[in-house]
């Protein structure tokens, strides 16, 4: 088993994890399109984030001996009522702590916890190109379900979003 798993534990997020999770979070915002968001959130508003997932989906951290090393999350998809079911999740690890099996086990973690909260699918949204994403997501089982060209801009450029989904209970 690798490593950083070895000495690592999963756990459900408190506000006490906000700047940790921010603090992950900032390069994707500052250095990458892999989010669309154009400022890195505050600690504070990273604690209001966690607040809001726990009370009906999700949010988790990977910790190890040196503190939070990644996060996972679900959270509301649309908020029309027919849509309360599905959850769009995301997970977001430290720089260098990719392809390790980091990703794949907060995600083996959080989707059983969503579904025990009621949701039925996980939607996954991707900035392309992001073949490290794509990989997690096909991984754990998600479906592509399509790509929208050119949604979002950011650094100066034009960014596709491709989206996957997972069936968190057998169909019926």
């Amino acid at each position: 088993m690798n490593s950083l798993l070895t000495r690592a534990g999963i756990r459900d997020a408190t506000g006490a994890d906000a700047a940790a999770c921010a603090a992950i979070y900032a390069p994707y915002v500052t250095d990458t399109s892999i989010t669309f968001e154009l400022e890195p959130p505050s600690p504070e508003e990273m604690a209001e984030r966690i607040t809001a997932a726990q009370r009906r989906h999700a949010w988790i951290v990977l910790e190890d001996e040196g503190g939070v090393a990644g996060y996972a999350y679900g959270g509301t998809f649309r908020t029309r009522a027919a849509y309360q079911w599905t959850c769009e999740v995301s997970v977001y690890l430290e720089r260098g702590r990719h392809r390790r099996g980091a990703g794949r086990a907060l995600y083996a973690e959080l989707m059983p916890r969503l579904a025990e909260r009621g949701m039925r699918t996980a939607i996954a949204c991707m900035t392309l190109p992001n073949d490290a994403s794509l990989g997690l997501h096909r991984a754990m089982g998600f479906e592509d379900v399509g790509v929208m060209p050119r949604v979002g801009h950011k650094h100066g450029a034009w960014h596709d979003v491709a989206w996957a989904q997972l069936d968190l209970v057998p169909a019926e």
